[in-house]
């Protein structure tokens, strides 16, 4: 039973982990965007259509981040459970 402690605890382990890498990673992606919106704003010379391929791009890479994000918390989730089934 010791193992299946161990085995709980690194798993536990590597959610937190990847909890604050997530985390920062994020906090750079907001400091990211905010630096790029206030040079599109000030870029009169970038055509808007140029604007709007940036921002899009900015759209689908934030949705990427969050899809990968629910899809690894449906993960650890289900590592719960498993753990949880096995405790009994």
């Amino acid at each position: 039973m010791e193992q299946f402690t161990t085995l709980k605890q690194m798993v536990q382990f590597n959610k937190n982990a990847f909890d604050h890498g997530y985390n920062a990673m994020e906090m750079l992606w907001e400091q990211n965007e905010k630096m790029t919106n206030s040079f599109l704003d000030q870029a009169a010379w970038i055509p808007e259509e140029g604007k709007k391929t940036v921002n899009e791009w900015m759209r689908l890479f934030k949705k990427g981040c969050d899809d990968f994000k629910k899809t690894a918390e449906q993960n650890y989730s289900n590592m719960e459970k498993l753990f949880a089934g096995a405790d009994k």
